[in-house]
C-alpha cells in the first residue's frame, strides 16, 4: 500500500532532507546537497525564494517504509512573465517503483490543480541558481555540487508517465592547459584599460564585493540571463540566498567581477572550488567535522566547477568576456588545478558555451526537464 504524506512537522522535514542520502547510499556518483539547505527548503525565514510563491513537500511510504520524496512549487513570477499556469516539481527522489512514481507526481499535480495550474514540469528549482534538470546521460560520472544525480530509471519512468521533453542541458569537462596564454593575457590587460573596467577581487575581499556590488551583480545577471529557458529574475530578498552561498564557497582566485567607470558590474565569471568530495565524506552535513573538509576544499581546491558567466548588454561583443576568463585561467594554471568541469549549460545556448572555449572540452553529461498537462 502506497501512502503520501505532506511535510508539516520537523520530523517530516528531517526525513525529507535525509532521504536522498539513504537512496543513493553506496553510489560513488552522488553528491549530497548541504543538509542545512535542504532543511531550509520550506522555511520562509531562511529560504527567501518562498516569498510570493507556493511550495509543499511530500513523502511517500510503501507498506510503512519511506520510499520517496518530492516538492511542488508554483513560481508566481515565472507564470506572470510567461502567461502560463505551471507548477514545478523538484527534489524527486524515490525507488524504482511505478506505483511510487505515480503517487509522487500525482501529489504535485493535485497541489497545482488546487491553485488553478494546468501543467506540471521539472525538475526545476526556485530559480537558475537552484539545482535543475534530470540526468539522461553520464550516469557513470560524479555529479557536481550544483547538480543532482539520478539513477537511469528516473528518465525512463518520466516517459512512461507521459511526460514530454522540455529544456535540455550539457555539462562539459575541460582540459587545463600546461602554460598560461601570455599573449592573450597581455591583450586583455590593454582591453581592460580601453573599456575602463577594473577587477573587483583585486581591490576588495569577497565580503566587501558582496556588500558593495551585490545589487549590481544581480542587475547584470538578470539582464544577461533573461532570455534563458525557465529563468526567473532574482530580486528582493531572494538575492540573500545566493549572496550567502557565494560568500561562503567562493575563492576569488577563480572568479572575476569587472566594474566599470560608473561603479556597475559590466561582466562576471564565477568558478567555484569543488566541495563534492567533502560533501560525500560528510554526507552533506557541516557539523561536527564536515565544515573543516569544506573549508580545505575552498582554500586549496584540486577541482573547480564553472557556475555562472554573464555580460551586461552594453558590453556584448566588446571582448570583455576574454578579460574575465584570462584572469581565471591564469590562476587555474598557476595553482595546478587538476580538473575543471562545467555545471549545466543549455544545449542550444551557444553563446554561453562559446564563452568557455578557452580550452579543449568534451560533453560528459546531459540532463533535461520534462513537461505534461495535468489530467486529473
Amino acid at each position: 500500500m502506497v501512502e503520501i504524506k505532506e511535510v508539516k512537522t520537523k520530523k517530516d522535514l528531517k526525513k525529507f532532507a535525509a532521504y536522498p542520502v539513504k537512496l543513493y547510499k553506496g553510489c560513488p556518483y552522488y553528491v549530497p546537497s548541504l543538509r542545512g539547505d535542504e532543511l531550509a527548503t520550506f522555511n520562509p525565514k531562511k529560504n527567501f525564494n518562498l516569498r510570493g510563491n507556493e511550495c509543499k513537500g511530500f513523502l511517500c511510504y510503501k507498506d510503512g517504509k519511506l520510499v520517496g520524496r518530492i516538492a511542488g512549487l508554483i513560481n508566481r513570477k515565472d507564470n506572470e512573465l510567461t502567461g502560463k499556469k505551471y507548477i514545478r516539481f523538484s527534489r524527486l527522489d524515490c525507488i524504482d517503483d511505478k506505483e511510487v512514481f505515480d503517487a509522487l507526481i500525482l501529489a504535485v499535480e493535485k497541489f497545482g490543480k488546487d491553485y488553478g495550474m494546468d501543467t506540471i514540469h521539472g525538475p526545476w528549482g526556485f530559480n537558475d541558481t537552484d539545482r535543475e534538470g534530470m540526468l539522461t546521460y553520464g550516469f557513470d560520472k560524479r555529479s557536481t555540487y550544483g547538480t543532482n544525480y539520478y539513477y537511469p530509471y528516473f528518465s525512463e519512468r518520466m516517459r512512461e508517465m507521459g511526460f514530454n521533453d522540455e529544456s535540455k542541458w550539457v555539462e562539459k569537462s575541460f582540459t587545463v592547459p600546461d602554460t598560461p596564454y601570455e599573449r592573450i593575457t597581455s591583450i586583455c590587460e590593454k582591453l581592460k584599460k580601453r573599456l575602463n573596467v577594473f577587477e573587483a577581487f583585486d581591490r576588495y575581499s569577497v565580503k566587501q564585493v558582496v556588500k558593495k556590488y551585490g545589487d549590481e551583480f544581480f542587475k547584470t545577471m538578470n539582464d544577461a540571463y533573461s532570455h534563458l529557458d525557465g529563468y526567473v529574475p532574482i530580486e528582493g530578498d531572494a538575492q540573500k540566498n545566493v549572496l550567502k552561498q557565494f560568500a561562503t564557497i567562493i575563492n576569488p582566485r577563480y572568479s572575476s567581477i569587472l566594474i566599470d567607470g560608473e561603479g556597475k558590474v559590466a561582466a562576471f565569471g564565477i568558478v567555484l572550488p569543488s566541495i563534492a568530495d567533502a560533501l560525500i565524506k560528510s554526507r552533506g552535513k557541516l557539523f561536527p567535522t564536515g565544515f573543516i573538509r569544506v573549508l580545505k576544499s575552498i582554500k586549496k581546491p584540486k577541482e573547480l566547477e564553472m557556475a555562472l558567466i554573464g555580460v551586461k548588454s552594453e558590453y556584448k561583443n566588446t571582448g570583455i568576456n576574454s578579460v574575465l576568463i584570462s584572469r581565471i585561467m591564469k590562476n587555474v594554471i598557476d595553482d595546478k588545478i587538476q580538473r575543471v568541469e562545467s555545471n549545466v549549460m543549455l544545449e542550444n545556448n551557444y553563446n554561453i558555451q562559446n564563452q568557455w572555449k578557452f580550452a579543449e572540452s568534451e560533453i560528459i553529461k546531459r540532463r533535461q526537464t520534462y513537461v505534461k498537462e495535468i489530467n486529473i
